[in-house]
């Protein structure tokens, strides 16, 4: 990789997820390493590219009023700062949910041959899908899924419903398949409850997989590229005041994120090791983290996220610290091996 000087955080996005994306984006800009970068916030939601702020190397962060921010010209991604036009030699993605998750994004940039952070476009497609990555997964051997139904727009809702509850029974969890942020997420414990569930969930995406729900251990872990090798960082246990994690016990501090999880050392390794096969198998980049139910029949796997949340709460930072990492140090590790 050619030596990178200028990087740009983009962050926001076209889903219901954009504002938890400026906070993680606001955060990753003021971590990156201020002694070796010149930092640049964009933000992006629906074709409209700004410069909110930048901050040159060792210098004070600048930010722009709302009405006064600069323009980003997309035919080379650079932007013009009074009068002088800056190009940038790497993008931090931190969009949460379209077009910064599903690939589109990436596939810009690869395209005009800009590294960035995070997997390419074709593994951020797969994996951003939930019913997609399931199926691209079933294969693997170390871990459990979940049964499920899928249903597009425009199927008959009811004669799936009925489907479903004859197959699956309850409880199930019915979720858009390319949503993030547990938008359009609903548990249904009965019949007759499935089919406005699946129609709600139709307000988040043209998509929707319904899953039997698995009771457990609700854990997750990250894992990022370090050099030639994938590594874990510590595994944080969910415990929710909620039915499930839901937007609200992850947002609104109806949840506990114990960190490292109060599990076995052996269920600790056993879920890094699973975490570090499916970032290989997958083919993933940058940091990425994956959600499980730990049950008494062994590990479910539940979705792949490809651009974690990254705000001082997330669980990301969380793994970090726990870790005895610093901040800075590990967007560096990211950044150097995009």
């Amino acid at each position: 990789m050619a030596k990178i000087d200028t990087i740009a955080v983009v962050y926001g996005s076209d889903s219901s997820e954009w504002e938890v994306a400026c906070r993680s984006g606001e955060f990753t800009a003021s971590r990156i390493d201020e002694t070796r970068y010149n930092v640049y916030e964009i933000l992006a939601r629906f074709g409209k590219w700004r410069l909110v702020a930048y901050r040159n190397k060792d210098s004070m962060r600048v930010t722009f009023p709302e009405e006064a921010r600069p323009e980003i010209d997309k035919n080379d991604f650079s932007v013009t700062v009074y009068g002088e036009k800056i190009k940038f030699d790497y993008a931090y993605i931190m969009q949460h949910g379209v077009p910064g998750e599903n690939g589109l994004l990436q596939g810009y940039f690869e395209m005009l041959g800009i590294p960035h952070s995070g997997c390419s476009a074709f593994v951020s497609a797969v994996a951003f899908d939930k019913y997609s990555c399931k199926s691209y997964l079933r294969g693997v051997d170390y871990v459990k899924f979940a049964p499920d139904a899928f249903i597009r727009k425009g199927m008959d809702v009811d004669e799936f419903s009925a489907r479903v509850a004859g197959e699956l029974g309850f409880p199930v969890f019915v979720k858009p398949t390319d949503g993030g942020s547990s938008f359009g997420i609903s548990k249904v414990k009965d019949a007759a409850s499935l089919p406005s569930a699946i129609n709600y969930a139709f307000s988040e995406g043209p998509a929707v997989i319904v899953e039997k729900g698995i009771a457990g251990k609700e854990l997750t872990c990250a894992a990022y590229r370090d050099g030639d090798k994938v590594k874990a960082l510590p595994v944080i246990q969910i415990v929710t005041e909620n039915e499930y994690f839901d937007y609200d016990a992850k947002y609104n501090g109806h949840s506990q994120e114990l960190c490292p999880a109060p599990i076995p050392e052996s269920e600790s390794c056993l879920i890094q090791d699973i975490t570090c096969r499916l970032y290989g198998h997958l083919g993933c980049s940058g940091v990425v983290r994956m959600d499980y139910i730990f049950a008494e029949d062994g590990v479910y796997f539940l979705e792949v996220n490809t651009i974690p949340g990254m705000t001082s709460a997330s669980l990301v930072p969380k793994m970090v610290r726990a870790a005895g990492m610093d901040m800075t140090t590990f967007l560096s590790t990211v950044i150097n091996n995009s």
